[in-house]
């Protein structure tokens, strides 16, 4: 399978050109604020258009992966792979991160490309792609990694949203701090997804000290009653929850 780029960012750089393009053509009051911003503008641009436009391959086979894109051009056999990762980072001020895709080679792999970590025991990895970059979705690219990577390939998106569905809170005015609420939960769920009692009760513990405290307020947060609720009901998922075979592949 041959993953498409998305083409997005390039037309959103074809944009952000022509507008500063028209800035420039048609000049009006405030004349120098104008060239300012349509200068930014074209710049900000043409370096996302160079970006997008550069040679890009996202191959995935029976024999390994295919990869040429900026800073990786290598052919990655199924043998020099030990852990395949597909992961979601942690939310940032509410919104969520793009997944990706990281490698940790087998040993005596060089690790010179070294760019990230595995996000359950922060082995060094290679991030080999942000799904973003391409129009497939992440169960499409997931069920062809699972066919030819095989037990190699771990989808920790899909187990931690299997332990625990990422909630889609509201945000609004005077909510609780969206990044405490994004830590508890995320830690949560990554306690129910490895299957250890201990974890579950640190999680659960960490979780009930923190509502009975009093999570902190921020001018733009999440709902209070939402999140309340969300927590409540996650402690009670680690305090039931029993270990399945599947949550040990991690």
């Amino acid at each position: 399978m041959e993953l498409r780029r998305n083409r997005g960012a390039r037309a959103l750089a074809l944009v952000c050109v022509l507008g500063g393009v028209l800035l420039l053509v048609y000049p009006s009051d405030g004349h120098l604020l104008r060239t300012v911003i349509a200068v930014g503008a074209i710049g900000l641009g043409a370096v996302a258009l160079v970006s997008a436009v550069r040679p890009f391959r996202f191959g995935i086979h029976a024999e390994g992966l295919s990869i040429r894109r900026p800073g990786l051009r290598r052919e990655i056999r199924w043998d020099e792979v030990d852990t395949l990762v597909l992961d979601e980072p942690p939310r940032r001020d509410g919104y969520a991160v793009p997944p990706r895709l990281v490698l940790v080679p087998v040993q005596g792999v060089p690790r010179e490309l070294v760019t990230a970590r595995h996000p359950v025991d922060g082995r060094p990895a290679i991030e080999l792609l942000v799904l973003d970059q391409v129009r497939e979705q992440p169960e499409q690219v997931s069920a062809v990694l699972a066919r030819h990577a095989g037990d190699r390939f771990v989808d920790l998106l899909a187990l931690r949203r299997e332990a625990f569905a990422t909630p889609d809170l509201t945000v609004g005015l005077r909510g609780y701090q969206m990044g405490r609420v994004d830590r508890l939960i995320r830690r949560g769920q990554d306690a129910l997804m490895s299957g250890d009692t201990s974890a579950r009760q640190a999680a659960r513990g960490e979780i009930e000290r923190a509502t009975a405290a009093g999570l902190p307020i921020a001018q733009r947060g999440y709902n209070t009653s939402q999140t309340d609720t969300v927590l409540d009901a996650l402690a009670t998922a680690l305090a039931d929850h029993q270990p399945t075979d599947r949550e040990t592949a991690t």
